[in-house]
């Protein structure tokens, strides 16, 4: 299986990563991805950028040392209704866009039923691509209907290789992505792979994903990551334009 696109990393733009855009384009190079996506944190996490970062995105050269680049952001959900933290105008001109739950940000407690409904309302967003590591026990939900709803919306659901890492702060990934993948395999719904490398060394790390991958005899014709251009049309905003 070749995983030759990481759709999920950060730089220093991000407050709490540690390596440049080149210096992560060039790792991605060392590491034979086509493919990067920088995707940094959006505002609403403690000391990242701004709306300002997002809206200049397109001043940067999107191929480095022969690594085509996707410049986009991991939004943080607010709340159960989905409600994200960059304004439409923004999130439809970035390349790429994940969806996630962040402790700093989704800070009061929710059951099953809260938790899940703000996934798939921010799944119902025309310019979301991606659920961010939907694999912490802290955050529980309904996998089921998580899996259906990316299937109807056309959402990849990842599997993130920084929750699988040993001393990793996300709760019961292993067994929460095993539950999912399974529900992947059997309704046909696509997966992505990011390494949520916050520093050029875990750029294209996708050592614990795969493991788990191949465990679960996971299907490679439902994985993205192994092709640009079935990436590609995946991503929303290209089937929006």
């Amino acid at each position: 299986m070749n995983l030759c696109i990481d759709t999920h990393s950060h730089t220093i733009a991000s407050g709490h990563a540690y390596s440049t855009i080149r210096e992560m384009a060039k790792a991605a190079a060392e590491k034979e991805l086509s493919a990067l996506a920088i995707t940094e944190h959006a505002p609403a996490m403690p000391e990242t950028c701004g709306n300002f970062y997002f809206s200049n995105l397109k001043v940067i050269p999107r191929t480095m040392y022969g690594v085509n680049l996707l410049f986009g952001v991991e939004l943080n959900i607010l709340d159960e209704e989905g409600n994200i933290d960059l304004p439409p105008s923004l999130l439809k001109s970035v390349d790429i866009a994940i969806a996630s739950i962040h402790t700093p940000c989704f800070q009061e407690k929710r059951g099953i039923e809260e938790n899940t409904r703000a996934y798939i309302r921010a799944m119902q967003n025309p310019y979301i691509d991606i659920i961010g590591h939907p694999d912490d026990s802290r955050f529980p939900i309904d996998y089921e209907q998580v899996v259906y709803a990316a299937k109807e919306t056309g959402t990849l659901l990842e599997v993130n290789n920084s929750s699988l890492s040993p001393g990793s702060f996300r709760e019961g990934a292993e067994e929460n992505l095993k539950i999912m993948l399974s529900l992947c395999k059997k309704h046909r719904v696509p997966i992505t792979t990011g390494s949520d490398a916050h520093v050029d060394i875990d750029v294209g790390n996708f050592t614990y994903s795969s493991k788990i991958l191949a465990s679960c005899d996971f299907p490679e014709e439902l994985i993205v990551t192994t092709n640009l251009d079935k990436l590609r049309k995946f991503l929303k905003r290209n089937k929006n334009m």
